[in-house]
């Protein structure tokens, strides 16, 4: 039996597609742009969109909404939590301080490392804000932040750093960006009664 046979020539981008976001460098790229009215046409049967992102080099799945936000449910949503909502925003301005520098204008990979993340948190966060633990527990966020595909964990002599996955422009708009930083100084900051 050859599985070749049996399956359309655009199967293995849609599995790639259906793992996670496919970028320019995985093996189905091409096939992706090949056929991507093809695979359009085939996921949106299950109430999927595919969004591809060529300038950005990459390209992922979306639940179609109506117009009330509902969905299918095929990927259930599932909240971040405060910490990785945190690390999200950081990952988020990190990304656009990095493509408004004039400097980095021919270089599409923003990279960062634990320790300049550690840095930023504490940047970030208010003074009342019990930072220990969330520093002590900064590993894991960090896998959380890799499990999610919003950053792609990376080693070279010895040394772990993390690009930063482009796709979190898709998840974290800058509307959200400030909003959130609105929402986290107001719970910080909260109006004192007169």
């Amino acid at each position: 039996m050859n599985l070749e046979s049996y399956i359309s020539p655009y199967a293995r981008a849609v599995v790639c597609l259906l793992k996670g976001p496919v970028n320019t460098t995985d093996r189905c790229w091409n096939d992706l742009l090949h056929y991507q009215t093809e695979i359009q046409k085939y996921i949106s049967q299950i109430g999927l969109e595919l969004i591809v992102k060529r300038d950005e080099g990459f390209a992922y799945l979306k639940q179609m909404t109506d117009e009330s936000g509902n969905t299918l449910g095929l990927v259930p949503r599932k909240p971040l939590g405060f910490e990785c909502s945190v690390l999200a925003i950081i990952l988020r301005e990190v990304l656009e301080e990095f493509d408004s520098n004039l400097d980095e204008l021919y270089t599409t990979a923003c990279y960062i490392t634990g320790k300049e993340l550690k840095e930023r948190i504490e940047l970030f966060l208010p003074e009342r804000f019990n930072r220990v633990k969330l520093l002590n527990e900064l590993d894991s966020y960090i896998a959380r932040m890799v499990q999610l595909g919003f950053l792609i964990e990376r080693e070279q002599e010895g040394r772990t750093f993390y690009q930063i996955h482009r796709i979190i422009k898709e998840k974290v708009t800058l509307d959200q960006l400030v909003e959130f930083k609105k929402k986290l100084e107001s719970y910080f900051n909260p109006i004192s009664a007169i």
